[in-house]
């Protein structure tokens, strides 16, 4: 398959460029990385944080699609090995580990119209895509197709190379959800709307949710017509006419259709070669009537490419905010690239009018002067997604602070994994408590900070029974652990190790908000449970094991089990090696407890050579970044995070290490590069580690922050870290200390 990534400047940025001609940033962006090997990215056209994406469907069955029939086993659209599209979805996730949305799917098509999606799809060849456009052509239809997006619309241009009999199918069976419930209303001759059952991400209980949507085509059909797929049938098999081998057609001047699988052809007639036709969708998951306010508001009359146009420019302006020079032409698509992923979610739920889903109700509200934010896949980007939004684009930090203390207003609780006004529950712990307290250490408090600290103490207090986010707290306030076999969240059995050191991290961020609110009691209790990861580290095994409920270490153990995503007791996707060091907020004690710097550098050295280590997921992410917490150690970190880069962040559509993860897996690659990472979540301070370029320049609420380097090699000179012009014998900064110096200079050797 050819693919192609449009470029503006061809030149490699220098620092005379970057000082004094504008860039296009967005040349060295490849949508295209991570769209292989389960990274679940995709190439779709979607603007930052926009609550549309028009992404290429491909990972239905056809008969002409090789790689796989089954779209269950993809958690996005798109696959870059698949060949055989069905068109664009409207709405996607981007980098998760299970199937939701993807629905809505328009397409252009010529000559007899197919309601079977696994006729009438194509395969397809010459693919474009930069930041907010995506291109390819129908090899069947000889039909260029393109999409372009803004915040809550997109709009499509089908140009007809050939001419012919011309359609354009609005399909609403085909999703990656596991609801399918639809219906569909002409309007006019040029416009269609409706909407789609979504929900029971992950497969959970939760509750199902729906998404409105209004098509509107710049061509009137000559003909409207419906179809409905019977639910028992599949393949090729249909509700029949009556005429042997044709579908059911419904034809009839009914305005509207429902079911489960249901769609629309719109025949335009015969047009000439050449021919373009542009459909534009509005989405909404409050109503109808906001689908097309959004339309409305965002595309009405403008051109494909004038929409183009401004979602490049909000792509660039993004991307501006951070600068580099130096380094490799693979080095800026790989950065680049990770900050576009980085920028793709959360994303705006609430409808240019301001009204969203309230949490967990069938109720609309409205976001009053804020953006209202959704896919809060916390459990993941509480390591670091918000701790970047927080230092480079802080407005979209505050307004994703409101909208998750709004989530506590109008269901009791902050949300851990939310989705469209809905909690999935799905993995653990109480992430949004070091989000919120991390944003607020580091200057962040325009939102409602009582009634943050109410619903974080609620959650860090409340018995299990009425606790729907800490399930299992009753042992864990009780003695400071949480016994295997008190509680199962789901198929992957016992978590009991994760939930708890998951929870120690919460407290400990709930620990220094408290005393931020002079609520000095309360912080020295959470600092008390902070510190109970203790009764879990065996220093016979030299980590952490599973208790019982009498406090004692169970039965036989292998800290090696449950690696590679595979079950094991006390933990979840990983093994005790990938959760041993997670003890970010007290790596100190730990280091005590492990025998002192140096064996605790010795055993962290030893799981990195013995395999242990999993870049693919979340808990071990930040242990290279241990080595510099021992003075004589910090070459370790420096060569590890160089190490890690070259081996799992490349252009290539496998480039990036395991599921994104709505952005995580990106946000390590964007820190590691620039030389900072926030090693610790709910503590505002960064490691120090080797950048990739000579020069950093990133935008701040303080103003512009400068990194740069001096010399050449992989390690900086023990001597070597100045802080604003002035030497400090450390490799770890405080949020404060980098806002006021804003020049960070590293000496190479």
């Amino acid at each position: 398959m050819k693919r192609l990534v449009f470029t503006v400047l061809a030149a490699a940025l220098s620092l005379y460029a970057m000082a004094s001609e504008p860039t296009n940033y967005t040349q060295w962006v490849d949508p295209f990385i991570g769209t292989a090997d389960y990274s679940a990215t995709h190439p779709g056209a979607v603007v930052p944080h926009g609550m549309m994406a028009a992404v290429p469907f491909n990972v239905t069955g056809s008969a002409l699609n090789h790689y796989d029939k089954d779209s269950r086993w993809w958690s996005t659209p798109y696959d870059v090995r698949n060949k055989y599209s069905v068109g664009f979805a409207h709405g996607a996730l981007s980098g998760v580990g299970c199937p939701e949305l993807g629905a809505i799917i328009t397409m252009a098509t010529t000559g007899n119209a197919e309601a079977d999606r696994t006729l009438r799809g194509s395969t397809y060849s010459d693919e474009q895509a930069t930041p907010g456009y995506y291109a390819t052509t129908y090899d069947q239809f000889a039909i260029r197709a393109e999409a372009t997006a803004t915040e809550r619309a997109s709009v499509e241009r089908y140009t007809f190379t050939e001419g012919g009999e011309a359609n354009i199918i609005v399909d609403l069976g085909t999703a990656l959800s596991n609801e399918s419930g639809a219906m569909l209303r002409r309007v006019s001759d040029t416009e269609v709307e409706g909407m789609r059952l979504l929900g029971t991400f992950c497969y959970t209980n939760q509750a199902v949710f729906p998404i409105y949507f209004v098509v509107r085509i710049s061509q009137s059909a000559k003909q409207i017509r419906y179809w409905k797929l019977q639910p028992e049938m599949t393949g090729i098999e249909a509700q029949w006419s009556g005429d042997s081998g044709e579908y059911k057609l419904y034809e009839r001047y009914a305005r509207e259709i429902m079911g489960d699988d249901i769609g629309a052809i719109l025949s335009l007639g015969s047009v000439a070669p050449g021919t373009e036709v542009d459909v534009k969708v509005g989405i909404s998951y409050t109503s109808i009537e906001n689908a097309r306010k959004n339309l409305d508001a965002e595309v009405s009359n403008r051109s494909f490419d004038e929409v183009r146009l401004a979602a490049h420019t909000k792509w660039n302006d993004a991307l501006s905010r951070i600068r580099v020079a130096g380094g490799t032409e693979d080095d800026r698509t790989i950065f680049y690239t990770a900050l576009y992923h980085s920028l793709l979610h959360p994303n705006i739920l609430s409808d240019v009018n301001g009204e969203y889903p309230a949490m967990e109700s069938s109720t609309v509200a409205v976001a009053d002067g804020y953006d209202r934010y959704t896919v809060f896949s916390l459990w993941d980007t509480y390591r670091n997604v918000h701790q970047l939004l927080t230092l480079v684009y802080p407005e979209c930090q505050r307004d994703m602070l409101r909208s998750m203390v709004a989530m506590s207003k109008e269901w009791g609780w902050l949300p851990r994994w939310e989705l469209y006004g809905r909690e999935t529950f799905t993995m653990e712990g109480d992430p949004a408590i070091p989000v919120i307290v991390d944003s607020y250490l580091k200057g962040l408090r325009d939102f409602d900070v009582d009634a943050a600290y109410e619903a974080m103490k609620r959650s860090a207090t409340t018995t299990g029974a009425h606790n729907p986010i800490r399930p299992d707290i009753d042992p864990y306030i009780a003695h400071g652990y949480i016994p295997v076999g008190f509680f199962a969240q789901d198929m992957s059995g016992d978590n009991s190790v994760s939930h708890a050191l998951e929870y120690y991290v919460a407290d400990n961020a709930l620990a220094a908000f408290a005393r931020e609110m002079g609520d000095e009691d309360f912080a020295r209790e959470m600092e008390r449970r902070a510190a109970g990861w203790r009764n879990y580290y065996s220093k016979a095994d030299g980590a952490m094991r599973p208790l019982g409920e009498d406090g004692k270490f169970i039965g036989e153990f292998d800290p090696a089990a449950g690696a590679n995503f595979s079950n094991t007791t006390g933990f979840h996707e990983g093994s005790s090696w990938n959760y041993t060091f997670f003890v970010p907020h007290d790596i100190e004690g730990l280091i005590k407890v492990m025998g002192g710097g140096k064996r605790f550098a010795e055993r962290l050295q030893w799981v990195f050579d013995n395999g242990h280590y999993d870049p693919t997921n979340e808990p071990d992410i930040a242990y290279p970044y241990l080595f510099s917490r021992v003075k004589g150690y910090e070459h370790l970190t420096q060569r590890l995070v160089k190490q890690l880069l070259d081996a799992n962040y490349t252009t290539a559509p496998d480039g990036l290490p395991g599921n994104d993860d709505t952005g995580t897996m990106s946000t390590w690659a964007v820190f590691s590069m620039i030389g900072l990472y926030p090693d610790c979540p709910g503590e505002p301070y960064y490691t120090i580690t080797t950048p990739r370029f000579e020069r950093v320049e990133i935008e701040t609420p303080y103003g512009t922050v400068t990194i740069t380097t001096d010399g050449k090699g992989d390690y900086i000179k023990r001597s070597g870290v100045e802080l604003g012009g002035k030497h400090i014998d450390r490799f770890r900064i405080s949020h404060d200390e980098l806002m006021k110096a804003k020049e960070l200079n590293l000496k190479l050797y």
